[in-house]
């Protein structure tokens, strides 16, 4: 009897240990990286300066610039969106070049009315076309703020704010606090203002130096886990030696159901196509965003294709595709990481900057399009594609077609990593061995099925 017990006992408790292997199997292969940290720009990030430039009876005259040290990801159109919290009961007199999209609660003041009262103010940038007495330098993008690596020179956008009730020197004046940052939408986490020696400015022709009366840096980084839960774009593979397209992961960016909303997807053969892309609204609308029907749902897709073989050579083509019906993309950008891009020969109509994140380490590059002929991504259609190639010098000591080392790493697009095809489905060579016609996921998972069945049957 106790002999059976025991021998139950045991059965149980090794069914149930292979039960949790079993189902951490399982869960295991669904886990996403969060993209918290961006190992391709690890320092990354968008800071602002706020330079106290004069004191006033009750404040001071400060410009605020926001530089974006990121090498690839910007901020497109609708812009950024800044907002903090003042420490006392500060307002803004006037603003030069921006303006808060609310005024709040001015009711006690009379005569000379405040440009905001909120506690909490959201500042944004002014619109191309500002008058001249509106702007300063740098200001007036529609808040659009380019890459570092991209635009240097448009990679910066500042403005001038008159603030009151507040501290009329550097003992009495308190940093604001909670900052926030939308690059339009959410993503970005800031810190701490921090006080910082005060900047100094040289004059046009070199001869005289001034500086601040007060400056503080805020610091600003990216999450595209805090921007979205699901992806943006997806990779596409194929090659010359093998006639298998690997397309880009089922629901990738999204899976269609019955439950979906309506307008979620598009099929392209739907009648009428453009005006149910475009339909009337009122003026100022502003329409969700349609994609094409897929079985990935990714609004871009980048499809890597290697293309040629030579003796010292090889090549590869590059198509980026939008699936977006109602959005383009302007300046647009693609990352690629593959060992072979340390030694690159020619690139075609696109621009290329390798990138460094790493010292010793050359496998990286940035791509983009050549202004005014291709850097313009329209929305999805015949002209929804831009495409160039690439020729690689072969290193003989590393080249191979084999295990799909052809194929990038990694890539992203804007900014946002997208997402790649498991490796064991790329194109093989077809006399390079042996194929696995299964995922390595379930052959790992056979052998346990086996074993607890083998329990079970016991």
């Amino acid at each position: 009897m106790e002999s059976s017990v025991s021998r139950s006992t045991s059965v149980v408790s090794k069914m149930s240990f292979l039960a949790v292997l079993v189902v951490f199997l399982i869960s295991s292969s669904y886990i996403t990286s969060t993209e918290a940290y961006d190992a391709l720009d690890p320092e990354g990030n968008i800071t602002m300066k706020w330079d106290v430039m004069s004191w006033t009876p009750d404040g001071y005259v400060a410009v605020v610039t926001m530089f974006n040290f990121q090498k690839y990801r910007h901020i497109p159109s609708p812009g950024w969106t800044l907002g903090w919290k003042w420490a006392k009961k500060e307002v803004i007199w006037s603003m030069v070049g921006a303006q808060t999209t609310e005024q709040g609660d001015c009711s006690k003041y009379k005569g000379n009315i405040p440009h905001c009262c909120k506690k909490d103010p959201t500042v944004v940038d002014l619109l191309p076309g500002t008058p001249y007495n509106q702007q300063i330098a740098n200001c007036c993008k529609g808040g659009v703020l380019n890459s570092w690596v991209q635009d240097p020179g448009n990679a910066a956008s500042s403005f001038q704010i008159s603030v009151g009730a507040a501290g009329t020197t550097n003992k009495t004046v308190r940093v604001p606090r909670n900052f926030t940052l939308m690059g339009p939408g959410p993503g970005y986490t800031c810190g701490p203002a921090k006080v910082v020696r005060p900047t100094k400015f040289v004059t046009t022709d070199t001869r005289r130096t001034t500086q601040a009366m007060m400056t503080w840096n805020i610091t600003c980084t990216y999450s595209q886990f805090l921007a979205q839960r699901t992806p943006t774009c997806c990779v596409s593979l194929s090659s010359f030696y093998n006639e298998t397209i690997v397309g880009c992961p089922t629901c990738a960016c999204g899976c269609q159901n019955n439950k979906t909303e309506s307008g979620a997807c598009l099929d392209p053969d739907t009648p009428h196509l453009a005006s149910v892309v475009s339909p009337p609204t009122k003026k100022g609308t502003i329409l969700p965003p349609l994609v094409q029907c897929t079985r990935h749902l990714c609004p871009i897709r980048v499809h890597w294709h290697v293309k040629q073989n030579y003796k010292e050579y090889w090549r590869v083509k590059i198509t980026i595709t939008n699936f977006n019906y109602r959005l383009n993309y302007s300046q647009w950008n693609m990352v690629a990481q593959h060992p072979n891009f340390d030694n690159i020969t020619q690139i075609f109509s696109f621009n290329y900057k390798s990138l460094t994140p790493y010292a010793g380490l050359n496998d990286t590059a940035m791509l983009w399009g050549v202004k005014f002929y291709n850097d313009f991504l329209s929305e999805a259609g015949p002209l929804g594609n831009v495409q160039s190639e690439i020729l690689f010098r072969k290193d003989q000591a590393t080249f191979s077609f084999e295990k799909g080392w052809a194929f990038p790493r990694r890539i992203y697009f804007n900014g946002d990593n997208c997402v790649m095809p498991p490796p064991d489905t790329y194109p093989f060579l077809p006399n390079g061995g042996f194929r696995p016609e299964v995922s390595v996921f379930a052959s790992v998972l056979l052998p346990v099925l086996l074993v607890f069945f083998f329990f079970f049957s016991a």
